[in-house]
């Protein structure tokens, strides 16, 4: 939803409040969903890790059709409030651009990323999809646009979830074997997984700092946010370059932190370079 937020911040130009709530219901409603029905699929895996095991449905506080009902629910009421986003900018002619880029994230989350985890790391790639589209949703929704910004925006969350996931499947290896999940890009821990993060790392901060390179209406970054943004980049990297060199949990665990911290940051400095410098 942050990601969402900060992606209507960039693009809009007139703030429109019926626009903005619209895509924060919308927006709230679908993630509800998207995990609902994820636990649903998972409710007996989750039982086998720790993390996941008191959740409702391992712990049967909710029967499957309560999740269920539920889940529907959201989902349906989340996309209508997308589709509502922008109406007359029909994507072939059926929905908004909105309302088709929510439901793509909800399909590719419950429908291929989710039953995916048990089949093959490659999940991880089709995950990586409807992770970044809220970054892309919320500039879409501000500017009824798909272009050049709105997949940059795009690719910066695709490439960094990649170290993210990576340092997740780390730290979480035995308990994820043992639910039946394979995670962990290569099968096992070591240098090849960790070799992918930095590359990634290193295509995420090339990338953040396009706006400022080929100033890209409506995104561009002014020199000092552009710096602010490198540097958070060779930051996150680091860390990506210390789980190669170390292949270790700790660093694992590092670059895991590090990535809850990196996407946050540079949304903020992207927006406050819009507002206070530009």
């Amino acid at each position: 939803m942050l990601s969402a937020t900060i992606g209507y911040l960039l693009g809009f130009e007139i703030f429109d409040i019926t626009t903005f709530s619209l895509l924060v219901v919308g927006g709230f409603f679908v993630t509800c969903a998207a995990n609902g029905f994820n636990q649903l699929i998972e409710r007996e895996h989750d039982k086998f890790m720790e993390r996941t095991a008191i959740r409702p449905l391992p712990l049967g506080n909710l029967s499957v059709n309560q999740a269920l009902i539920f889940s529907i629910l959201l989902g349906t009421l989340g996309i209508f409030a997308l589709n509502h986003i922008n109406p007359l900018g029909s994507f072939f002619g059926l929905m908004s651009k909105s309302g088709a880029f929510g439901l793509l994230s909800m399909v590719l989350y419950v429908l291929v990323y989710t039953p995916f985890k048990r089949i093959s790391p490659f999940a991880i790639t089709v995950g990586a999809v409807p992770g970044a589209i809220p970054f892309l949703l919320g500039f879409v929704a501000a500017t009824d646009d798909f272009g050049v910004a709105a997949a940059t925006l795009f690719a910066i969350q695709f490439f960094w979830q990649y170290p993210h996931f990576i340092a997740i499947a780390w730290v979480q290896d035995a308990e994820y074997k043992k639910a039946g999940f394979k995670m962990m890009l290569g099968g096992e821990k070591g240098k090849y997984p960790a070799f992918i993060a930095v590359i990634t790392a290193i295509l995420m901060t090339v990338i953040s700092v396009i706006p400022f390179l080929l100033e890209i209406p409506l995104l561009s970054l002014s020199i000092y946010g552009a710096v602010t943004v490198f540097l958070l980049g060779a930051w996150f990297t680091s860390k990506s370059l210390k789980l190669y060199q170390d292949c270790d949990d700790l660093a694992a665990r590092t670059l895991m932190l590090s990535s809850f911290a990196y996407l946050p940051l540079i949304q903020i400095v992207y927006t406050l370079d819009k507002f206070l410098i530009q």
